[in-house]
């Protein structure tokens, strides 16, 4: 038998004793009351704040949203069916966060930030609160840069400018998301990170979203939130508020960034769900009296910085669609209230192959002039209203044009060609020196006394001309932003000496 030896014994435990520390975890913990459609009702969370974030069991979420005297009212996220009653639930004392930073680029993410791509987990320890106090009225300045969509009809009507807020309002099948792709593809080689926002969409009208970007290698600056239609209300309730705190990194961190969130309409959708889950009480059309709260504090974090706080911008374009061309319904009064203007999609211009079909007369920006650069309100200066003239004048002229006067009928015609001009197709972004360019020969009568049908092609043939054989003046362009009179007689010039080319080519094809 080994000899114990009593010193050795005492001399362990001592050791024992000295190394001993006491640490008490308390952990502040309820228990669920009842749970069903994504909503859990939980008891003993005396201390819960308002939008903290509470864990379940097997890895769940939650949200408290209502705080009632003797329960919390919770949304959870993610899969909420093995949530049963009785269930422990824990306070992590964090506000709802989601993952930021250089990391997401490129990216398909769910509204918390994990990956859908399958290209591995996000590296980056920077979170951003979901929601967030928008910038005061002296942490701003006024919008002063252009956001250029690369689409004629909005750069030179409806310009955007970085930190505004623009509604793309619209029927269904109208191209609300053409002009979303065609605007991000347009910042390829430039300086904005683009956020698009997925909000109760059909998984593969997403897929096919994210497919166009990696095609037109927008994808390398872009990054796509997603919670498609088969997400719960919850996760599609939270998607917005995501892009948000994405969008706000770069914004905080002196550089520029442009959310869209297609659309707010499915997102008052869910959050009316919600909010009549949670029993709080319906208003009109049983939307929660706070759905118009809901939509301005999101809207309302879009801003342009001032310079002391780096000048970095957060622009938003939200989407609205609307039912039988109805502007007048709750939710799109209440988004046209908050936001700094419309692009207004109108079905029966896109059935007439307007396209992009964009009405000119109840479209507007309120930001205006300021969004442009001075080339192209030197241009477009007079484009809307010309626009809107037309069309009253089409209107009325659909009886018969032999009893109209000849001023009038000139105006018909030169009306005629400006919308031909203003056509585009999909995924063909222009340069805004080639807008200005195009929109120059337009007010200048150069396409007068050309056919309807050979508007769209001179416009084809002009760009390369220009390239070989005036490569200066587009450069010119580009870089002066304004036209003094040499710049003006050169483009007057050149847009000569094509016509008289265009025309030859015309006549010997007949």
């Amino acid at each position: 038998m080994a000899n114990i030896k009593a010193d050795e014994i005492t001399k362990i435990l001592r050791e024992q004793i000295e190394n001993y520390q006491q640490t008490v975890a308390v952990d502040e913990v309820g228990s669920v009351i009842s749970v069903g459609d994504g909503i859990a009702r939980v008891h003993g969370l005396d201390r819960c704040m308002s939008g903290e974030m509470l864990e379940f069991p097997h890895d769940v979420f939650g949200i408290a949203l209502n705080l009632e005297e003797d329960q919390v009212g919770t949304v959870l996220l993610g899969d909420y069916t093995q949530i049963r009653e009785g269930d422990t639930v824990k306070r992590t004392n964090r506000i709802m966060s989601v993952p930021v930073g250089e990391a997401l680029i490129g990216r398909v993410v769910d509204p918390l930030g994990k990956p859908l791509d399958g290209k591995g987990p996000i590296a980056t320890d920077k979170r951003n609160p979901l929601e967030r106090l928008a910038p005061g009225v002296v942490d701003r300045q006024p919008v002063r840069e252009p956001l250029q969509t690369g689409i004629k009809a909005i750069d030179s009507m409806i310009p955007i400018g970085r930190g505004q807020r623009e509604l793309i309002i619209g029927d269904r099948q109208t191209g609300k998301t053409a002009i979303i792709l065609d605007t991000i593809i347009n910042q390829r080689g430039g300086d904005m990170i683009c956020i698009y926002c997925a909000i109760g969409q059909k998984r593969s009208t997403i897929a096919q979203v994210v497919k166009t970007l990696a095609d037109y290698g927008a994808l390398e600056y872009s990054i796509v939130v997603a919670a498609s239609a088969t997400e719960p209300a919850t996760m599609q309730y939270i998607a917005p508020f995501a892009a948000a705190a994405m969008g706000e990194y770069f914004r905080d961190s002196k550089r520029h960034a442009v959310c869209f969130y297609d659309d707010l309409s499915k997102h008052a959708q869910s959050y009316r769900e919600i909010s009549l889950l949670l029993r709080r009480p319906p208003g009109r059309e049983a939307f929660p009296g706070d759905v118009f709260f809901l939509h301005s504090r999101l809207l309302e974090r879009a801003a342009k910085l001032n310079d002391k706080l780096g000048a970095g911008s957060l622009t938003a374009l939200p989407v609205i669609e609307t039912q039988a061309g109805d502007v007048s319904a709750y939710i799109p009064t209440n988004v046209i209230s908050i936001t700094d203007g419309q692009i207004y999609l109108e079905a029966d211009l896109f059935n007439s192959g307007i396209r992009p079909a964009i009405n000119a007369g109840i479209s507007v920006s309120r930001v205006g002039g300021n969004a442009q650069i001075k080339a192209m309100r030197q241009v477009a200066g007079t484009l809307r209203l010309d626009m809107a003239q037309y069309r009253d004048l089409a209107a009325f002229a659909q009886f018969g044009t032999e009893q109209l006067d000849k001023a009038t009928q000139q105006q018909l015609a030169r009306g005629q060609r400006l919308v031909e001009i203003l056509k585009q197709d999909q995924y063909t972004p222009l340069s805004v020196e080639k807008q200005v360019l195009i929109i120059f020969a337009g007010a200048n009568r150069f396409l007068d006394d050309l056919e309807i049908s050979e508007v769209q092609r001179f416009e084809a043939d002009l760009f390369p001309f220009v390239e070989t054989n005036h490569p200066a003046l587009l450069k010119t362009i580009r870089e002066k932003k304004a036209i003094d009179d040499s710049l003006r007689a050169d483009a007057l010039k050149a847009l000569e000496a094509f016509k008289e080319r265009f025309k030859a080519g015309a006549a010997a094809a007949d």
